[in-house]
């Protein structure tokens, strides 16, 4: 099978097989991430821009040495260094950054929607590394990975989400990715971090994160936004972690092969304790190792890779 879509905007309607093509192809980059010389010429002669328009570490290092290990040529945009300080529209920015024959953009904004206005304005290839509270695909296709490598399959998994639903692109990717791939999904946090829609998306909900966790194989932990409490929407960190805080009491009767998740940044000692994020449930290392794989496998297939690595 050969990626054919032109762009990777989000992982609703994305299919099962395409999903399966993009982890295949993560695999067989992560072997070359173990090799002495961690480099291959797969995109050689390709430009990619990297536009953050919201501060990023993890996502937006993973692109970028995605890219190097790739021999890609490429750019990152800084808003604080950028035209757009001056006024000048997001259009206007790809549309100049394309008239260099940029080949690829990797974009991530602070509004729904921006990756698939610029894929409608620019004949380069669309990547959405996180848009608003919309979706942010490559993140859930590492957790996938992560997820794949350690039980062989999705079908049938487990899977709770705990945290701030309402606001994050990470759950909505997820979602998606593992209904289709066969997973069952539980929502879990307080009434008001939890969209009023959600049972829309095909999930089970829950306030209740003890009964959540029943039978769970997987709890992936959400990094609470702190500006959340300011807003009215938490009583207090303290009453959230107690609530909703994934601690060692609460994961005692929890099954051995347990996986613990987070997309990071970290809160330690809000939605996480520091023993479970370092113990032996966690996979959060992996998931940032993945995170390199599998981007270096979106962004060689929508280059138009086969995907047969040698």
């Amino acid at each position: 099978m050969k990626w054919q879509s032109r762009h990777l905007l989000g992982l609703e309607g994305v299919s099962a097989e395409e999903i399966r093509l993009i982890l295949d192809t993560a695999g067989s980059f992560k072997e070359i991430l173990e090799r002495p010389i961690k480099k291959v010429p797969a995109l050689r002669g390709i430009t990619v821009a990297n536009l953050f328009f919201e501060p990023s570490t993890r996502t937006r290092f993973s692109f970028e040495l995605a890219e190097k290990r790739m021999s890609a040529d490429s750019v990152s945009f800084s808003t604080a260094t950028s035209s757009v300080k001056k006024g000048e529209t997001l259009k206007d920015t790809v549309k100049n950054i394309e008239a260099m024959r940029v080949d690829m953009v990797v974009i991530r904004h602070s509004a729904a929607g921006a990756p698939h206005f610029l894929a409608r304005c620019v004949d380069a290839a669309v990547i959405n590394a996180g848009d608003g509270a919309h979706e942010h695909p490559t993140q859930a296709l590492l957790d996938m990975m992560t997820l794949r490598e350690k039980y062989g399959s999705l079908e049938g998994l487990r899977v709770v989400i705990v945290g701030d639903i309402a606001h994050s692109r990470v759950a909505r990717s997820n979602i998606w990715g593992l209904r289709t791939m066969g997973a069952s999904v539980i929502v879990c946090g307080p009434k008001t971090l939890l969209p009023l829609d959600v049972e829309q998306l095909g999930v089970d909900v829950s306030v209740n994160l003890d009964e959540a966790l029943e039978g769970a194989d997987v709890i992936n932990v959400l990094r609470l936004q702190l500006e959340r409490q300011t807003q009215g929407l938490l009583p207090s960190m303290r009453e959230y972690n107690r609530e909703y805080g994934i601690t060692l009491q609460r994961l005692a009767g929890a099954k051995e092969s347990l996986t613990i998740m987070h997309p990071g940044p970290i809160n330690r000692g809000v939605e996480i304790t520091p023993q479970v994020a370092d113990g032996p449930y966690s996979v959060i290392l992996d998931q940032v190792l993945n995170g390199v794989a599998v981007r270096m496998a979106v962004l060689f297939l929508l280059s138009g890779g086969e995907p047969k690595l040698t």
